[in-house]
Order: structure tokens, then sequence, then C-alpha cells
């Protein structure tokens, strides 16, 4: 069935940088489109960033500039590296195959601290 695991996670100051990376298992991953979001504590799951089967990027109007969404066929995985953070980016960030149906990661925290 399809697995995706994110890992890299992790406790950063303001100003900061981190690596996400969601591997997946159990799909042909080059055919489809990849999503990362994120929960904040008390607030709905928004979107951050997607990348499409072909490469085409698109992000949240929060992370433009800072953050830098990429696949990597080969590995079965798409990253998500983050700039420039914010307190307010402190979340946990879940992986996600778009379309339909969709699955989801388990998520990895990452605290942004002041």
């Amino acid at each position: 069935q399809v697995q995706l695991v994110e890992s890299g996670g992790g406790l950063v100051q303001a100003g900061g940088s981190l690596r996400l990376s969601c591997v997946a298992s159990g799909m042909i991953f080059s055919a489809h489109d990849m999503g990362w979001y994120r929960q904040a504590p008390g607030k709905q799951r928004e979107w951050v960033a997607s990348i499409t089967s072909g490469g085409t990027t698109a992000y949240a109007d929060s992370v433009k500039g800072r953050f830098a969404i990429s696949r990597a066929n080969a590995r079965n995985a798409v990253d998500l590296q983050m700039t420039s953070l914010k307190p307010e980016d402190t979340a946990v960030y879940y992986c996600r195959r778009e379309g339909f149906p969709d699955y989801w990661g388990q998520g990895t925290q990452v605290t942004v601290s002041s």
C-alpha cells in the first residue's frame, strides 16, 4: 500500500533553516503531484507548497521566497528546504500525495524558537 514517511523536523532558532524529506513507497512516485502541508496548534491544516509530476512548483504566500520544494524521483522523495524560519512556521508538517485518492504521511514536528 502507499506509504509516506516524513523526516527532518526539529527545533531551530528563528532565522535558521531545516530540510524536510518525504519518502514514498507503494506507488509510481514520478507519476504523482506531491504537496507539503502544515498544522499549527489550534489551527486548521494549511497548504504550504506543491510540485507537479513535471516539476512545476507553487507556494503559499506566507512561505514564498523562503521555502523551496523539490523532488528526486530516483529516491522516491519530495523535499522541503525551509530558510529564514519564523516562530509562526512552528507546526507539524505533512507530506501528501495529491489527487484522488490522496495519501498523507504521519507528520514531522517543526518548532521555531524566537
